[in-house]
């Protein structure tokens, strides 16, 4: 099958203990639709500027992605510029430039409106809905969000929420909108919000998903060398969405293996900056890695 996905492609200036670049190709559909293309036929939805050099674009087609929803307007591609220190758990924000993104508008092509898997990235809520609208009755949708969104319009990210099948988050973004700080308890109170599945990332402490009383909890792969996490939540949710969607298994099982996959795709994420790890893998070393993670995670039962 195929998934679309909305979000932002972006240029990202990023340091680090291990390092720095300066205007890479960044953004959440961008780090989500490299990782998803491993598993399934991705079509992106984003906005750039009259500034974003073709070579991006060549690559992006490279992994098969299908760009024809990306619109290219007329002003500068929004800019990200942060900065980890050793926990290399949470950025800083050091400048944020909106540029095009600010007007962003999603118009999907005639061709994506009856794709069946959908991936709301960190957007506005109100364009989460709009951009649900224009899909012809898909078989599963799944949202991200961020704080900016829960404090500043709650009202309409709830809307939202009663419209997804499966929300991912981090913790933080959990307990804010919750209003809990016990995860367990914060699920349940989402739960009633909408989406019948939330994943909660946790970064460095892995993921954790709740469904119906049910919870599953995967670890993070020890690394020896991680150089930055700068989509890694992206990567995750790239990679668990593109295996649902080369499934369309969108039960317990199938979701916890998914979980893994996205575990996957984030761990090759941070061994690099930007996209140079992931943007060149072979499965066989997805593969392996998924091995790895069965293995980390493996033990007998009582006798």
């Amino acid at each position: 099958m195929s998934l679309v996905v909305v979000g932002s492609v972006a240029f990202d200036s990023v340091k680090t203990p291990f390092g720095e670049v300066d205007e890479v190709l960044g953004g959440s559909a961008t780090y989500f639709s490299t990782a998803a293309s491993y598993f399934t036929d991705v079509s992106l939805v984003a906005v750039v500027g009259t500034d974003f050099p073709d070579k991006h674009l060549t690559f992006l087609k490279s992994r098969k992605i299908d760009i024809e929803g990306i619109e290219k307007s007329e002003g500068k591609t929004f800019r990200w510029k942060g900065e980890y220190g050793f926990e290399l758990n949470e950025a800083r924000t050091l400048d944020t430039q909106l540029n095009v993104f600010q007007s962003f508008r999603p118009k999907l092509p005639e061709s994506y409106k009856d794709k069946k898997v959908v991936f709301l990235a960190n957007i506005d809520p109100d364009l989460q809905r709009d951009v649900l609208s224009q899909v012809n009755e898909p078989a599963l949708v799944a949202c991200d969000t961020m704080n900016f969104w829960i404090e500043g319009k709650k009202e309409s990210l709830l809307k939202t929420l009663k419209l997804v099948d499966i929300l991912l988050i981090n913790d933080g973004e959990a307990r804010e909108l919750s209003g809990e700080p016990n995860l367990v308890k914060a699920a349940h109170i989402i739960h009633d919000m909408g989406p019948r599945t939330l994943i909660i990332k946790r970064g460095e402490y892995g993921a954790l998903m709740f469904q119906d009383n049910r919870i599953f909890s995967a670890p993070a792969f020890p690394l020896e060398a991680v150089y930055d996490p700068t989509g890694a939540g992206d990567c995750f949710a790239g990679g668990f969405m593109g295996y649902l969607s080369s499934t369309m298994n969108f039960e317990e099982a199938g979701i916890r293996k998914a979980i893994i996959f996205g575990s996957v795709m984030a761990s090759f994420n941070v061994e690099a900056f930007s996209l140079d790890k992931i943007k060149s893998l072979d499965y066989k070393e997805i593969e392996n890695r998924f091995q790895d993670f069965r293995r980390l995670t493996h033990f007998e039962d009582l006798t």
